[in-house]
């Protein structure tokens, strides 16, 4: 088990090689889109949240979700260090966060998909996650429903 009890410059060290953006999920994102001939922005500032992929112009926003970071795996954070414990109320917050992202930019007309890096990177998920991306980029119509497409109402 690592320590957790560090001092805060070895903290700050540790965190600060954290990567948030151009991750090898994302990498591999980019690269297979690019590769499909799918335009896309990557990392988009200019609406809430700055998703991973976007196309403005269809007002289709992607973000690919860090398992830890985005609450994939919150039951497990909770069971280990309770429900009141910083990380369990830092990743609730990121959840929250999430949700509330998504609810603006649905509310200004965008459509947002999120998916978690892990399906990215596990071999056996890849191709079928990539597909939906693609899908989803990629559709002339939108979807019926004006609800944020997102695995964490799923999982």
């Amino acid at each position: 088990m690592p320590n957790l009890l560090m001092d805060p410059g070895a903290r700050s060290d540790l965190m600060r090689r954290i990567r948030s953006t151009n991750t090898a999920p994302e990498t591999i994102v980019f690269r297979e889109m690019r590769r499909r001939g799918i335009y896309f922005q990557r990392h988009y500032s200019r609406v809430v949240g700055s998703p991973d992929l976007a196309r403005p112009r269809k007002k289709l926003a992607v973000f690919i979700d860090g398992d830890f970071w985005h609450g994939r795996e919150i039951e497990r954070v909770i069971a280990r260090y309770g429900k009141e414990s910083g990380w369990s109320r830092k990743l609730l917050r990121n959840m929250a966060r999430d949700r509330e992202v998504d609810a603006t930019l649905v509310g200004l007309g965008w459509s947002v998909l999120r998916v978690w890096e892990s399906d990215i990177r596990r071999k056996s998920t890849r191709d079928e996650v990539l597909d939906e991306i693609e899908a989803f980029l990629c559709a002339r119509l939108r979807p019926k429903s004006s609800d944020a497409q997102t695995p964490h109402e799923t999982d």
